[in-house]
């Protein structure tokens, strides 16, 4: 009773707060940390990848049966021997993880968890402000938290399903969706808090005659980003991030040192799509954001929108970012 009267309180307490369109204390600031906090997310998942321990913990939400990233070895194999019916590690039966390997994905998995509390949070808050701040982004700060829910749901996905390539791609992805989310509501505040950004200064009118352009950028952006993150995901016995060999130029721009290699592996085909789709996705944003410029210059309006077209059209084509654990 005494942890449920605490948390009335503290519910009562983001109730009464009015909103402050200046200062440390303005609500905007809240999804902005969230930001700052799924980038911290992603780059704990970019070390599993790195560190290529995106299996060190076979079960979801524990790890090998326990709540700590504390396994020794022998543990590990123990694990195994008592639940011969989970997915055998794709290094093959026997392989073992160190501390760091096991608490890269524990320490992953607990970022996670840790910021469902502020994701509520923000959700409570906004619906409290839906006068001042609106329907909107109320509804936005609600589907950032459902994205969250299924975030951890196709994370514990790639441990079922041991990394399969699909479920690593679907999991950067959603990490990416679910950042863009907190970071579109963290404009709209802003925007309803006055800020005098030129993006925002841009007429609504100017903005729907413009918004199937940027609908297709983000979308071929997005599929970008899948295509990046199926090339960085290793299937089975096939190391699709490796299929072109490494290094400059025979690994890139070449493939295998050839600029057109033969498509008999799997993986080549794989790495091609995406070059190929980098180079469409990159002209396909130079160009609309090149039209963009000329329709803003013409309508008298900010250039701030062609010029955000621009910056991703110069930086566009990596995959996801994050990384494979759950």
């Amino acid at each position: 009773m005494h942890v449920v009267a605490k948390w009335t309180v503290l519910i009562e307490g983001v109730h009464s707060l009015k909103p402050m369109t200046s200062g440390w204390r303005r609500p905007s600031l809240l999804p902005l940390g969230l930001v700052v906090v799924a980038a911290v997310i992603i780059l704990a998942g970019g070390t599993i990848r790195i560190l290529d321990a995106g299996e060190s913990c076979p079960d979801w939400p524990k790890c090998f049966g326990t709540w700590t990233f504390d396994v020794s070895e022998e543990e590990q194999l123990q694990w195994w021997e008592d639940n011969p019916d989970a997915t055998e590690d794709t290094r093959g039966a026997g392989h073992t993880y160190n501390e760091l390997e096991i608490f890269s994905e524990w320490v992953h998995r607990l970022l996670v968890g840790l910021v469902a509390f502020p994701i509520l949070l923000n959700a409570i808050w906004m619906h409290r402000l839906r006068d001042t701040y609106g329907a909107r982004v109320r509804n936005v700060a609600v589907l950032a938290g459902a994205l969250l829910v299924m975030q951890a749901g196709v994370g514990a996905l790639t441990v079922v399903y041991d990394n399969r390539d699909w479920t690593v791609a679907l999991h950067l992805c959603m990490a990416t969706i679910w950042t863009s989310t907190l970071l579109h509501q963290y404009h709209a505040m802003r925007m309803i808090e006055g800020v005098s950004w030129g993006i925002f200064s841009t007429s609504g009118a100017f903005l729907a005659k413009q918004r199937r352009r940027t609908d297709a950028f983000a979308a071929a952006v997005l599929v970008l980003l899948a295509l990046g993150a199926w090339v960085s995901s290793t299937a089975p016995g096939a190391q699709y991030n490796q299929a072109c060999s490494i290094g400059f130029p025979d690994g890139w721009p070449a493939c295998r040192g050839q600029l057109l290699p033969s498509m008999d592996h799997t993986g080549i085909l794989v790495q091609m799509v995406h070059r190929t789709g980098a180079l469409v996705v990159g002209a396909l944003l130079i160009f609309g954001a090149a039209r963009i410029k000329t329709a803003s210059r013409k309508a008298g309006e900010p250039l701030a929108l062609a010029g955000a077209g621009g910056f991703v059209g110069g930086g566009g084509g990596g995959g996801c970012p994050g990384g494979g654990g759950g």
